[in-house]
This record gives structure tokens, C-alpha cells and sequence, in this order.
């Protein structure tokens, strides 16, 4: 009888949530779009912070702008529950094809999901938190605002990401982002090549041994990258060349070995052309998605409710979205990061056509199935009452760790 209590409530929450959605669902729609008329990269996102806040504020969210020392950072919070539900809102642009890879609909999605649950708040014994988390494209804003405590109260965490098919336990890759500057001596190319060293040539060496590397790679690790500066005119021997990549594995371990590979490759480069060289790491370390079992599942429900219908479980993991610094929240707070389906026209993300998808009608639908499923995920699991007491034990076990 008890647990038929539990489920009247729940669905009672459902309804009062997803009313709420509803009334709200042109205003979403609209700053979905708005966001994506004026795409903004990494740690720009002035504008779409704006935009994003707006509806929160409206709702009675309390908002903190520039959190974690990052001016296009945000929480916005509503309510004073002991179980405190996180959703992570992304809103930063790629270079030259704008909201490529969607997260026009990512800010829309949180803000709707966040507008359901403030409905519901006091009766489920939660409080709400909006994190707006720039830069997921190049920069790590997400692992940034985590070293920085702005995760620290939160015992849940999600967020949606389209694509251009539904996955509910999306894997991800873990990433390195470097940069490789190699330094030789300029010289005249025709007068006295001689007395150069020539840095383009280092990086000619350096990415024919990662092509031959890559035979040789473990299942799931990949190499990429381009010649951000390969010298300046073709009579002059390159004193300086530069390469940028992305390394990235099934998981941490196998990125590190990755690392050391390229590593050797790199300094081939430089020690077969008497040159010298320097690896930066550009960004944080991305690690891969664990999403939490107890929250993939009852996502998947919830979405499957919605008329959606994820590919299967096993073919997850042949389908990695590639990476992305919502592993790193995954790694330490229970957390889901599914993708939402959109017809894209058989674009995928990266691509100008699915930055032209992302307004469509099917953009649209997912904002708000995304905010739905979110919301309803987690009123499950606040209704849950050994799922609930499971986060609150983790939580106060990393509030032990932290101190």
C-alpha cells in the first residue's frame, strides 16, 4: 500500500512538472532559438548567459553570475531540499559553424527541466540547481567549476546533448587537448638552408609517425589534429611550427598510455631535425562518462514514456559521442549526460547541417521531451526512498572527502 502511495504521489509531481514545461514551452523554444541566432565560443558567452538566466530569475531562482572565477559561469537556485539536483546547462559555440553540436538546445532543455521541478520542490524535498557551464567545446568549464566547489552541494547531476539518434547511456572518450611547439632556426631557403632548422619539417616528421602509430593503437584510442602554425614564407626556413591535438581513449589509463606514444612521436620529429620542442596542455583533462546505473535507468524509462525510443543497451558503447567535461562531473557525482534525437537530414554534430537542424521542429520537440524526461528523472528518484538515502550517503561521504 505504501509503495502505491508513493507512486499516486509521484505521479501527481509528473503531472504538476510537466504542466509546468507545458505553459512554459514557447518561452523555451524561444531561447533555444535566440541562443543559437547569436553563437558565441568558449568563455564569451556573454549574451547566452543573459538569455539563459532570465526565465530562471523570472521563476524566482536566486542567480550568481561569474561563479568559479569564470565571468560566463552561473548557479541559479531555487528551493532548500536535502537532496539537491544539479542540471548542467552548456551554451558555447564552434568556430565558423556556430551551434554545431547543439547547445542551444543543452541551455533550453536545463531551464525547462529546472522550471518543473521549482513546481514541485517543496513537496519532494529538493533544491534545484541550474549550473551554466561554459567553454565544453575548448576548455573544460565544467571540470573548472568542479576544482573550484561550485558541484560541491549537488548529490545529482544530468543534462541532455542531441544527436542525431536517442541514446540513454551515451559513452564518451576521454581526452587530452595539447599543443606541440617545436623551435628550429630560420635561415634563407635558397641562400643558406644549411644554417636552418627547420621546425615544419619536425612536424611533417612528428605526424607521419602518429600515421604510422595509429595501426598500432588500442581499441577506442584515437589521434587528430592540425598545423596551427607551419612558418611564415616559403623563403624562410620555419624557426617555429606548431601542432594542435586531441588525444583520446576508452577511459583515463589507456589515454595516458596514448599520451606516452605520442609523446615519443613528437620528440622524433624533433630529434630528426635538430630541433627542440614543448608539449602544453591547452585544457583539463576531459575523462569518460560512468553514468550512474539508478538514474540511466530510470531515464530511460522516463524518455521511453515520452514516445522515444533509445537504441539498444548493448549498442551503446559502440557509439561513443566523443568527449566531453560532463565525464569529469560523472567520475565523482551520480550522474547521466543521455543524448536526444533530432532530424538532422543525416547530419551529425560537427557539421554545418546540424547547426541548421538544431532550430528545426524536431530541435524543438527535444528541448522539451529533454526537459520532461530530466524533471521526471528526477522526481523518481526523490520519490525513491533507497535511491534517495543512496545519493544522500554518497553526498555527505564526499562532503567527508572534500574536507
Amino acid at each position: 500500500m505504501r509503495s502505491d502511495l508513493r507512486a499516486v504521489h509521484a505521479d501527481v509531481a509528473v503531472a504538476a512538472s510537466d504542466a509546468a514545461i507545458a505553459a512554459a514551452s514557447a518561452r523555451l523554444i524561444d531561447l533555444s532559438h535566440a541562443i543559437h541566432a547569436e553563437p558565441e565560443l568558449a568563455f564569451e558567452e556573454v549574451r547566452s548567459v543573459a538569455k539563459t538566466v532570465e526565465p530562471l530569475a523570472e521563476r524566482g531562482f536566486e542567480i550568481d553570475l561569474g561563479v568559479a572565477e569564470l565571468p560566463t559561469a552561473f548557479r541559479a537556485v531555487y528551493g532548500s531540499g536535502e537532496l539537491t539536483v544539479g542540471l548542467c546547462a552548456e551554451y558555447d559555440a564552434l568556430p565558423e559553424i556556430g551551434h554545431a553540436c547543439g547547445h542551444n538546445i543543452i541551455a533550453a532543455t536545463a531551464v525547462g527541466a529546472a522550471l518543473g521541478l521549482a513546481e514541485v520542490a517543496d513537496e519532494l524535498g529538493i533544491t534545484v540547481v541550474v549550473l551554466g557551464t561554459p567553454a565544453e567545446e575548448s576548455g573544460g568549464g565544467k571540470v573548472l567549476m568542479l576544482e573550484r566547489g561550485c558541484f560541491d552541494d549537488v548529490a545529482m547531476a544530468m543534462m541532455v546533448h542531441p544527436g542525431p539518434f536517442d541514446i540513454a547511456g551515451a559513452h564518451s572518450l576521454a581526452l587530452a587537448d595539447i599543443g606541440v611547439v617545436f623551435h628550429g632556426r630560420e635561415a634563407h631557403a635558397s641562400a643558406a638552408p644549411e644554417l636552418g632548422r627547420n621546425a615544419g619539417d619536425a612536424v611533417t616528421v612528428s605526424q607521419v609517425a602518429l600515421g604510422l602509430l595509429r595501426q598500432h593503437l588500442q581499441p577506442g584510442q584515437q589521434l587528430h589534429g592540425i598545423v596551427s602554425d607551419g612558418g611564415v614564407a616559403p623563403n624562410i626556413v620555419p624557426g617555429r611550427a606548431e601542432l594542435l591535438y586531441y588525444l583520446r581513449a576508452v577511459d583515463s589509463a589507456s589515454l595516458g598510455d596514448l599520451m606516452r606514444r605520442a609523446s615519443a612521436c613528437f620528440e622524433a620529429g624533433a630529434l630528426a631535425t635538430g630541433c627542440t620542442h614543448e608539449i602544453r596542455t591547452l585544457a583539463p583533462t576531459y575523462t569518460e562518462l560512468t553514468p550512474d546505473t539508478a538514474l540511466l535507468c530510470a531515464y530511460r524509462e522516463q524518455i521511453a514514456e515520452l514516445g522515444r525510443m533509445p537504441i539498444a543497451p548493448e549498442l551503446e558503447a559502440q557509439r561513443p559521442l566523443g568527449s566531453t567535461d560532463m565525464g569529469n562531473i560523472t567520475n565523482v557525482i551520480p550522474g547521466i549526460h543521455p543524448v536526444i534525437g533530432i532530424d538532422a537530414g543525416g547530419a551529425v554534430t560537427h557539421q554545418p547541417g546540424f547547426a541548421a537542424a538544431s532550430i528545426n521542429a524536431s530541435a524543438d520537440r527535444a528541448v522539451l521531451d529533454g526537459a520532461s524526461a530530466l524533471a521526471r528523472t528526477a522526481i523518481v528518484i526523490a520519490r525513491d526512498e533507497e535511491q534517495r538515502d543512496r545519493l544522500l550517503q554518497r553526498f555527505v561521504q564526499r562532503q567527508e572527502d572534500i574536507r
